[in-house]
């Protein structure tokens, strides 16, 4: 062929890219708002053990699954299956 891409390989491209990108919003908003409910938590004076026990697990969770989602994408963007 030429070694432009199709309509469709763009239309996948475009997929992608979109669900890359709202991963990391929906990731960014997570762990954004968990650290909202610990601020949160300590200006009220409320005990903030249970907000922080549940962010000591939930961001790395959450950023391990980012970083482990767009490393997908990434070799998918990059074309995975060439080497």
């Amino acid at each position: 062929m030429n070694g432009r891409p199709s309509p469709f390989d763009r239309a996948v491209r475009a997929c992608q890219w979109a669900i890359a990108g709202l991963t990391l919003v929906f990731i960014t908003a997570i762990v954004l708002w968990i650290v909202h409910l610990i601020r949160t938590a300590w200006r009220l004076g409320d005990v903030a053990s249970a907000s922080i026990g549940i962010s000591l697990v939930a961001i790395p969770l959450f950023l391990t699954l980012l970083g482990v989602g767009l490393s997908v994408f990434w070799g998918l963007l990059r074309g995975g299956d060439r080497r």
